[in-house]
């Protein structure tokens, strides 16, 4: 392969004339004065202004490095070498329009010379892949007593695929590892596919300023995960605003415009005083709106515009204000079908779903409620300012019951959490005992008990699925468990996995999905319907 390098004239460093000019250290010219460094090519940038101050080192590398080809290009870079957005708009355009060949050809670009502006701007276009090659640095030889700088001095490559760098490589990894743990609180989870969506919230969070839709049932953990989203950003300097919550659901009426966008003064009765609005106060921050479906289609167009312009208008004013903010949405309905019921903005939708995220129940992670149990004692200690515990048969017993295949966990972590504040605060000395745990278990399963319902499927629900077709009482029951398991898992095999959880171990071939698809076709059903 032909090696090309590609540099700035140095209008300083390299601006040396007559014979005396060989005494001198040049950068540009010490690039080429290197025996293990033979460079087929250079592409020698400058301004118009420096263009004979070009030619003269060009001629000067034709002398040192008779083989290397000299190519000049005169770059416009602006009148003031401090200001970025010139010198980088200048390079860009410059390497937009370069034929690279990297499949016959190496780039080394040299960024020794130049203000650091122009060096910075180097480093990013290389970073960005706009030059792609490698970063390389010339420095003066030694000074030594009663000698001349006449040597070539010194050179260093800079490979910016840190993957070749072990060493920063496991620093990277491990940075990443505290990241993650730091957006599941600590909790050591063992879910792999809600490890697996972790991972990748942690990357599209540190990235990316877009708005970020996390969904999912109620309880699952969106508004924490939000709030987790705002502390890593601002901890990492991405943002100097504060986190802005409101679930949408408490916005109703006239006031939900006045609430988001603020108000002035008189423009409506009982608007005594100006209001600056939830948007305003999340300007340069974070701002969660949770259950976003339920926001009116006034307040989503007028969202649109304060994501798209950064401009809104509060309730009446009659000149936008602004607000820069990052957005994340939660919400536990289905998006698409409120834009296909018309109750959702379907251009709105585009703009907030570029990253989505699926927060999976508490129910689909059973395997998570251990860590999980201990994540809410350590809570609920801290925030009582007492140790809460449970002895090992109460832990035993209270895990069975969580993590058995039919307890619906109706309200996700929130039910945790209320489990765990009730049997701390009922403990002697705040010792969980088996007594604690089996007054709670009842009261679990009351309060998951809906009236006319069986497992959380309601009885004129389950006859609108068969349509009104007679099964016998024994079989509504079982029937009723398989929809609900249905509705909360996500494929197939999931709800297969939770249904047949202990005959599936007795088995050596194990096909649940078919095994529940064929149950469901006993009554006419198909598990995409439910």
């Amino acid at each position: 392969m032909k090696r090309v390098s590609i540099g700035l004239i140095g209008t300083k460093l390299d601006s040396a004339w007559g014979t005396s000019r060989w005494d001198s250290w040049r950068p540009t010219i010490s690039l080429f004065q290197h025996e293990d460094l033979l460079i087929d090519r250079f592409e020698l940038l400058a301004g118009v202004e420096f263009k004979s101050l070009a030619e003269s080192v060009a001629a000067d590398i034709r002398l040192v490095s008779p083989e290397t080809e000299v190519r000049l290009h005169f770059v416009d870079l602006g009148s003031d070498p401090w200001d970025l957005a010139a010198v980088y708009g200048g390079l860009h355009e410059w390497s937009r329009a370069y034929a690279f060949e990297p499949e016959r050809e190496e780039y080394l670009v040299h960024i020794t010379t130049g203000t650091h502006i122009a060096q910075i701007s180097l480093f990013l276009l290389v970073e960005a892949g706009y030059l792609p090659g490698k970063l390389i640095q010339t420095s003066p030889p030694r000074q030594r007593e009663g000698t001349r700088r006449k040597e070539a001095g010194r050179y260093s490559l800079i490979d910016l695929d840190l993957s070749k760098y072990d060493g920063l490589s496991t620093r990277f990894v491990r940075e990443q590892a505290e990241t993650v743990d730091f957006l599941k609180s600590g909790i050591a989870t063992r879910n792999a596919e809600f490890n697996r969506l972790i991972d990748r919230i942690e990357q599209v969070a540190l990235r990316s300023k877009a708005p970020l839709l996390l969904t999912g049932p109620t309880g699952a953990g969106k508004s924490h995960l939000a709030g987790r989203i705002f502390e890593l950003r601002r901890q990492r300097g991405n943002l100097g605003g504060s986190l802005v919550e409101v679930n949408c659901a408490t916005l109703t009426g006239d006031t939900a415009a006045s609430a988001l966008f603020g108000h002035e003064r008189g423009s409506f009765t009982g608007a005594q005083k100006d209001r600056s609005g939830l948007l305003r106060e999340a300007d340069g921050g974070l701002l969660f709106l949770d259950e976003i479906g339920e926001l009116g289609l006034d307040e989503q167009a007028m969202l649109l515009r304060a994501l798209e312009d950064k401009t809104f208008l509060p309730v009446g004013a009659d000149r936008p204000v602004k607000s820069d903010f990052q957005l994340i949405a939660g919400t536990n309905r289905d998006l698409r079908d409120a834009v296909v019921r018309g109750h959702f903005r379907e251009d709105l939708l585009a703009r907030i779903q570029l990253w989505t995220f699926a927060l999976p129940a508490l129910a689909q992670r059973r395997e998570d409620l251990a860590p999980n149990l201990d994540y809410e004692l350590e809570r609920f200690s801290k925030s009582q300012g007492k140790k809460a515990s449970f002895n090992k048969e109460a832990r035993q017993a209270f895990l069975k019951f969580a993590e058995a295949a039919d307890t619906p966990w109706l309200g996700n972590f929130r039910d945790l959490n209320a489990a765990v504040v009730r049997m701390g605060t009922l403990a002697p000395r705040g010792r969980i005992r088996v007594e604690e745990v089996e007054e709670e278990i009842d009261r679990l399963r009351e309060s998951w008990r809906r009236p006319g319902a069986a497992n959380g499927v309601e009885s004129s629900d389950l006859g609108s699925l068969l349509d009104e077709r007679k099964i016998d009482p024994f079989d509504r029951v079982q029937l009723a468990h398989v929809v609900a398991v249905c509705r909360r898992s996500k494929t197939l095999s999931d709800a297969g996995r939770e249904l047949f959880s202990v005959s599936r171990a007795k088995r050596t071939i194990t096909n649940d999905a078919d095994r529940l698809k064929k149950y469901l076709a006993k009554f006419g059903l198909e598990f995409g319907r439910l």
